[in-house]
């Protein structure tokens, strides 16, 4: 009894540490930006790691079940506070394009480095869902 006790501490410790881990890493790592989606109930605000490609800003879900990614497939407006400036985008998911996909992730590796690699050991990058950010023009 004695000895399941122990193994099932030890495994709950090392489960604290690593989702410890990688939630410093995903703050500590770099460049936050501050993602705005709407959903039913009202707005959410998510801390979001952004990386520049083609004249666009992405991000990337880790999975296809994130709640922002949900809110997003529901109403793509939405906008991200980065660097100290708000600016109102159309959210475009890009879920068919492993290449494109796969660049992103490079992205993220470049830019966030060792955080990346951290946060990458709680997903599976073959799920992950690129997110393309389209500039909206203010109303006139």
């Amino acid at each position: 009894m004695k000895l399941v006790r122990r193994v099932l501490v030890i495994v709950l410790v090392v489960a604290m540490a690593l989702g410890s881990g990688i939630f410093g890493a995903s703050e500590l790592g770099g460049e936050i930006a501050t993602l705005h989606t709407r959903a039913a109930d009202g707005e959410a605000a998510t801390r979001v790691w952004v990386v520049d490609d083609a004249g666009h800003a992405w991000l990337r879900a880790g999975a296809p079940a994130n709640g922002w990614l949900v809110r997003i497939d529901a109403n793509p407006d939405v906008t991200l506070e980065r660097a100290g400036v708000t600016t109102r985008y159309r959210a475009v998911p890009v879920r068919d394009d492993a290449a494109l996909r796969d660049r992103i992730h490079a992205l993220m590796r470049e830019k966030y480095t060792w955080a990346d690699q951290v946060v990458s050991l709680a997903r599976d990058g073959t799920h992950s869902v690129p997110i393309r950010l389209e500039p909206v023009e203010p109303a006139r």
